[in-house]
């Protein structure tokens, strides 16, 4: 596997094996292995999802939590041998929640993921799939995550999408 700057994503439906095998890709590259993590405990249900996916990462991942900021916390980060960003869906939705303006994140996401220079693994919800939702605001939510999956894959070294556990390398 490629190392330096290496760009991955990883794409798949909810419950498709997504996390886990970004996981095993983030585990091949040298420590510090940093994780961002992006959900936020809203309920008791998110917050059980949240501790399962700490105690599945182990010690070996420094875990930051940025809901919001991801690309001011990207360009923090120093001597990292990988970041693992899970998950951009998440991200999204924590967007329009909080009434942030979409398309500034993603052009500021974007500007930072071609500028730096260690490797990343991102992991995002493949959504269009589905029927076309009758709700606006569904659709709206998947048509921005659609994008935000197309630009980011023109950058990725490797694009990869799960489907029932089983992986498909794409590129």
């Amino acid at each position: 596997m490629k190392h330096q700057g290496s760009k991955i994503l990883v794409l798949g439906g909810i419950k498709s094996g997504k996390s886990r095998f970004a996981l095993e890709l983030g585990e091949q590259f040298p420590p510090p292995r940093v994780f961002l993590a992006t959900a936020e405990p809203f309920n008791e249900e998110m917050a059980r999802k949240i501790e399962a996916h700490r105690r599945e990462r182990g010690l070996g991942w420094q875990t930051v939590e940025t809901p919001i900021d991801l690309p001011q916390k990207l360009k923090s980060l120093s001597s990292v041998g990988v970041c693992l960003i899970d998950c951009l869906t998440v991200w999204l939705g924590n967007l329009i929640y909080y009434q942030k303006d979409i398309d500034k994140y993603f052009q500021d996401f974007m500007k930072t993921l071609k500028e730096i220079s260690f490797p990343m693994i991102m992991v995002s919800n493949e959504v269009g799939l589905s029927p076309i939702s009758a709700d606006s605001q569904t659709r709206f939510f998947v048509e921005k995550l659609g994008l935000l999956n197309q630009e980011i894959a023109r950058y990725c070294d490797q694009v990869y999408l799960l489907i029932a556990g089983k992986t498909l390398k794409l590129i």
